[in-house]
């Protein structure tokens, strides 16, 4: 087979566009947040776990009323799964006194 027979493409050009859109990239330099809340404590505080204490010992003595340990419970839902495993030095938030 002779080289002539080959193809030429020495002259072939190609371009490529596409519909894509070019968008600015979004300056969010400026921008500010804050974070406010409605909640309202009133009354509430705080107690650290010493050795030996229970939800029900912590509601009879700061709230007068052993049952309110359901109350501390739900207060601390955040850093509480289980109402049976609280461990000395943690802090408690204390709902206040009811009534």
């Amino acid at each position: 087979m002779s080289s002539d027979n080959k193809a030429n493409f020495s002259g072939v050009t190609g371009t490529v566009t596409s519909t894509e859109q070019i968008v600015p990239k979004a300056d969010f330099s400026g921008v500010t947040g804050t974070v406010t809340s409605t909640e309202e404590i009133v009354g509430e505080q705080q107690y650290t776990v010493q050795k030996g204490d229970s939800l029900s010992r912590i509601a009879k003595n700061l709230l007068g009323d052993a049952n309110a340990w359901k109350r501390i419970f739900e207060a601390n839902r955040d850093v509480l799964d289980n109402p049976d495993k609280i461990f000395p030095g943690q802090v408690l938030k204390v709902p206040p006194r009811e009534g």
